[in-house]
């Protein structure tokens, strides 16, 4: 992917940004899967601890992003980071596979958890923040691993939803099997991100078009904002 429409001034903010989001992203996470494990302990609640350890995952994948920018190539690192942010797509489909089963097949009934109630809904105010500032960076840096971590992001901000709904119905209705459902759908759609981050298919063309490009026939743009490969058929 090329990024030859940034000035080398811009593609170093750029990086700088993509470096202070990832910073972010593992230090909200870190706090959160501490809060989260605490309160899903005390509770007896398995999603609780699962999204503790789900957030635990996140912080790897942020650390993939931060170990790509602190280099001074870092597009040299790019398919490798690839690559171990899609190891984490995977490891969050894995735990997040198995809490649900415990959930499901004898997990046990969980005691409400306003902390964990509380928990849910402060991520969801802060992870469509990180993820939109992610995606806007990526897209412009022409950047496929920042593109994949918001992928993460994003999917934590569906687990966050998740686990508010099953705390909620839990609490209120005693339907304990509502959140590990939903939570089943969330981890085939983190292995369809992780086969695609694995494959190098993350945004394989990020960059905006060139100024040339764009002022004479601009492609089109993909559902998530990046370009379309070259074997996708032009109308």
């Amino acid at each position: 992917m090329t990024t030859s429409a940034l000035t080398p001034q811009r593609r170093a903010l750029l990086s700088r940004r993509s470096l202070w989001l990832a910073y972010a992203t593992a230090g909200y996470n870190l706090l959160e899967g501490l809060v989260a494990i605490a309160a899903g302990s005390a509770a007896s609640s398995t999603a609780l601890i699962g999204f503790g350890l789900d957030s635990f995952v996140e912080v790897s994948s942020a650390a993939v992003v931060i170990w790509q920018f602190r280099s001074r190539m870092p597009e040299e690192r790019e398919r490798l980071a690839l690559r171990l942010i899609g190891v984490s797509f995977f490891a969050l489909a894995a735990w997040v596979t198995v809490d649900a089963g415990r959930s499901l097949f004898g997990g046990g009934d969980a005691s409400a958890s306003p902390v964990g109630i509380g928990l849910a809904i402060a991520s969801l105010i802060v992870m469509p923040l990180l993820v939109r500032a992610k995606r806007r960076t990526g897209r412009e840096l022409g950047s496929a691993t920042v593109m994949a971590d918001s992928t993460q992001t994003a999917l934590c901000t569906y687990l966050s939803a998740v686990l508010l709904v099953g705390l909620l119905l839990n609490a209120g209705l005693g339907w304990s099997w509502a959140d590990p459902i939903a939570a089943l759908a969330i981890a085939a759609v983190a292995v369809r991100e992780g086969i695609a981050a694995w494959r190098g298919d993350q945004c394989d063309d990020c960059a905006p078009p060139t100024r040339a490009a764009s002022t004479a026939d601009p492609a089109p743009s993909c559902t998530d904002g990046c370009q379309p490969d070259a074997a996708t058929p032009q109308s």
